[in-house]
């Protein structure tokens, strides 16, 4: 079965394809778009790449952050260049978040902006990185400072490519998809994995297209983020961005409840809910709460003192200006684990890799 998910942007709009096999709807994509080239970036092996119907460039990517820079953007356009791509043809991606982010920003760079279509091949990108034309790179400083707005032509999120996933790499995407509890998709546990990643997408979809640029709504979105992000940096990528959105949403709970805007029961919940779907919950034992606090400073949604998106009785919001003291008393109160406790693969839930399985 396949799920249609409109993203709407006007004369921009395109559709989110979820299920298995969806992939072989990429030559008709291309088709329409009248492009004569087409450049494929993959970080996958080349029998997951499907024909385009047009003269294609394969290059080969690595998926992970050592290669999500301004570096790879650079020798992708020039790969471009060489090959001949005009502002009339397309580019694609294959594989997970970091290559959706290079390759998105690789085609809003080239020409001013090409028609880019993402083949997002982890449960991590289907239901986040690869909707919503948010692209960006890392800098030493921190993570996605650099980047730009660039909506793709179509996304496809074939379901079998799942199937070939490790645990590990199951439970990245879920700590997304776990966070959607408290942003207005509550009661997604349990539910067969195409429909969470269906209802995480259009959750995405419906406010993206709201706000496009995050100057209100989409930073709901953010949830469990600005620590996350930290964590990420401060660990050296040891902790992936799903594990690190997981304990950031545990945080966020703490923190809204030591400013009082949630219950303690409320702020629990938040435990329970990342706890519910296997992904760690405590910070790193060697995570020191000067370091972190710091790094949260930079976030790039920060705009006035430390800035988070924090539940509360009207629901989750912005929130400005949180004072440090707050934040050092929230990381104060969260668990602590050694980080390769935190890291290592859980074990899959039954049926987890398949399509349909429920995910518990």
């Amino acid at each position: 079965m396949t799920r249609k998910v409109p993203v709407r942007f006007g004369d921009r709009s395109y559709e989110v394809l979820i299920g298995p096999g969806v992939r072989s709807a990429l030559p008709g994509i291309i088709d329409k778009l009248g492009a004569r080239r087409v450049a494929v970036v993959s970080a996958r092996p080349d029998e997951w790449v499907p024909e385009t119907g047009v003269e294609t460039l394969l290059l080969p990517a690595r998926d992970g952050e050592p290669d999500k820079n301004l570096a790879t953007v650079e020798a992708l356009c020039a790969a471009f260049v060489r090959f001949g791509l005009t502002r009339s043809d397309a580019v694609v991606s294959v594989g997970g978040g970091t290559t959706t982010d290079v390759v998105g920003l690789a085609a809003a760079l080239y020409h001013r902006g090409v028609p880019v279509v993402h083949l997002p091949t982890t449960l991590l990108a289907q239901v986040d990185a690869s909707v919503g034309g948010k692209t960006a790179v890392n800098l030493p400083e921190g993570k996605n400072l650099v980047g730009a707005y660039w909506q793709p032509a179509a996304v496809l999120c074939d379901t079998d490519y799942l199937t070939t996933l490790p645990p590990r790499e199951l439970l990245n995407g879920l700590g997304e998809i776990a966070r959607c509890h408290f942003i207005g998709a509550p009661g997604l546990h349990g539910l067969p994995l195409a429909e969470q990643i269906a209802a995480s997408v259009t959750l995405k979809a419906g406010i993206v297209s709201a706000d496009e640029r995050d100057t209100g709504l989409r930073h709901l979105l953010n949830y469990g983020h600005t620590l996350g992000h930290a964590l990420e940096t401060a660990t050296g990528f040891a902790l992936r961005h799903g594990e690190g959105v997981a304990v950031g949403t545990v945080f966020a709970g703490l923190l809204a409840g030591t400013l009082g805007r949630i219950t303690p029961d409320r702020a629990d919940e938040h435990r329970r809910v990342v706890a519910s779907y296997g992904l760690p919950t405590a910070l790193p034992d060697d995570a020191e709460p000067g370091t972190l606090i710091e790094l949260m400073r930079r976030d790039k949604k920060a705009r006035s003192g430390l800035t988070f998106v924090l539940d509360g009785p009207a629901g989750a919001e912005l929130v400005a200006d949180v004072p440090e003291r707050a934040v050092a008393e929230a990381l104060a109160r969260m668990e602590r684990a050694p980080l390769d406790r935190l890291v290592a693969p859980a074990p899959a839930p039954a049926g987890a890799a398949g399509t349909e399985a429920a995910v518990t």
